[in-house]
């Protein structure tokens, strides 16, 4: 084993764990989909379509740099993949409602129109990159607006904080998107919904290594970036032996 590949495998493990254990923080997520996995099980014909919805900005929709996009590498494809593969006898749609530039406000007030009107089994909600425009009173009320309409509606939720922004010091907790961060973690407290907390696990990377590797841009991550987000989400629909 060379010396690169001593460096690379502790790193990889600590980021697989690292995954796992934000992704089960909050709410059990071994359980918290724990229905779906049920109905994801079920083979033809008695099996139905079961919807993804991805509510959020940039990230989501798959925008790279300089307006290139790159959907099928985007977090939400990569989860469907994971899912698919689970799950071979799974009808899965993965819904993208996300768009480039939009905050939280300007979605919460689309939610009912262009979200629910696809009926999603799971909604997950990415905002917080670009609610730093409206501050966190401002955000805190959209988010709760669209995650009370999700749960009226009979839907799962899981938040996710926002992936990095390179012109920030990820490691201060004096950050904008650190701040955003703990109020998305709060929020999905309050509600007892599922959370992805992609912010502590960039935030965990960036103690070992600089984050350019899995940036396109400052603020939009690459495809290995896209991938940490689709293992951490993945680990909601995974059942284990126990289950």
């Amino acid at each position: 084993m060379n010396l690169k590949t001593h460096i690379i495998l502790p790193i990889l493990a600590i980021l697989f764990g690292l995954n796992l254990s934000i992704a089960q923080e909050n709410n059990a997520s071994n359980h918290y989909l724990d229905s779906l996995k049920k109905e994801l099980k079920v083979k033809w014909p008695n099996n139905r379509t079961v919807n993804l919805v991805f509510h959020g900005h940039s990230v989501p929709t798959g925008y790279t740099t300089r307006g290139v996009v790159d959907r099928t590498d985007s977090y939400p494809y990569r989860t469907l993949k994971k899912v698919n593969d689970f799950y071979p006898y799974s009808v899965v749609n993965t819904i993208t409602t996300s768009i480039g530039g939009e905050q939280a406000e300007q979605g919460a007030k689309r939610f009912k129109e262009d979200v629910l009107i696809y009926k999603p089994d799971v909604l997950f909600i990415d905002y917080a990159l670009n609610d730093r425009s409206i501050g966190l009173e401002r955000a805190k009320k959209a988010w709760s607006q669209m995650i009370e309409e999700a749960l009226e509606y009979g839907t799962k939720v899981i938040l996710l904080t926002p992936t990095p922004d390179l012109k920030e010091d990820i490691l201060s907790a004096d950050a904008e998107l650190a701040k955003h961060s703990e109020q998305i973690r709060a929020l999905a407290k309050t509600y007892n919904v599922g959370l992805v907390d992609s912010y502590a696990i960039f935030k965990k990377l960036a103690e070992t290594e600089t984050l350019q590797g899995y940036m396109s841009q400052n603020n939009h991550i690459n495809q290995k970036g896209h991938q940490f987000v689709a293992d951490a989400i993945s680990e909601y629909f995974i059942t284990t032996s126990k289950d």
